[in-house]
């Protein structure tokens, strides 16, 4: 049967089994941020894994309408995320109405998930201009060309103001910083994920804003550092 002939929904994916449990007593330290950047490295050092920091980027536009897109995550702090796009882009649009956002990665050869929901703020424009610089410079030529999410008539017209752009600034003179920058996600909720063949995947989430530690009651919700509450969900 060819590729083509597969349902989808006969597709099955073996997971982790369940000596390989992602459980409570083996996170090193009850901090998400610690936690994620432990698993970044795993995913780092997987070579199967080409493009580790690519991550979904979910926003809501001023009409209530979803919009998904990946970017590259460039930056883990214990304030947050970031990330880099043109600020006249589709989502940097959405953001300037409704800085509440959501990003996904996964990890396919490790099994494993990171959902992210927080609040995205602009990065200072020096930050910005210094990682800008740090880009190769067909990047930054390349960031100058585009007016992201604008109408273009034809991948023509992109080129020949690529091509306007190299010959005024020659091979010496810096690319000055378009309407470019970075964003910070100040995270409220982080979710790890890893799968299980029988399907009872392992969800523990980690959540901080005013008021959540008084939901603790080492039940369902437990104390974990730096104001973070965590708890387990089903699958």
């Amino acid at each position: 049967m060819s590729a083509a002939n597969v349902p989808l929904s006969a597709l099955r994916l073996k997971y982790m089994e369940k000596k390989q449990a992602f459980l409570e007593e083996n996170i090193r330290v009850k901090e998400p941020i610690t936690l994620f950047k432990e698993w970044m490295n795993q995913a780092l050092q997987t070579e199967e894994i080409i493009e580790p920091n690519a991550a979904s980027l979910a926003t809501v536009g001023s009409d209530g309408c979803p919009s998904n897109r990946f970017v590259l995550l460039k930056d883990i702090s214990d304030e947050g995320f970031t990330f880099f796009t043109n600020y006249g882009s589709r989502k940097a649009q959405n953001i300037a109405s409704n800085p509440n956002v959501a990003m996904t990665l996964y990890w396919c050869p490790l099994r494993r998930s990171i959902r992210i929901e927080g609040v995205a703020e602009k990065i200072p424009q020096e930050d910005s201009l210094k990682y800008f610089h740090e880009r190769p410079r067909a990047s930054q030529i390349g960031a100058l060309a585009s007016e992201q999410s604008s109408r273009i008539p034809s991948r023509k017209h992109l080129d020949e103001i690529e091509k306007k752009i190299k010959q005024e600034l020659g091979d010496d003179k810096a690319v000055p910083l378009p309407n470019w920058g970075g964003y910070l996600i100040r995270p409220k909720l982080i979710e790890f994920w890893q799968g299980q063949t029988d399907r009872l995947h392992d969800r523990i989430v980690f959540r901080k804003y005013s008021g959540v530690e008084k939901e603790i009651d080492n039940v369902l919700v437990h104390p974990a550092e730096n104001g973070w509450v965590y708890e387990r969900l089903a699958p």
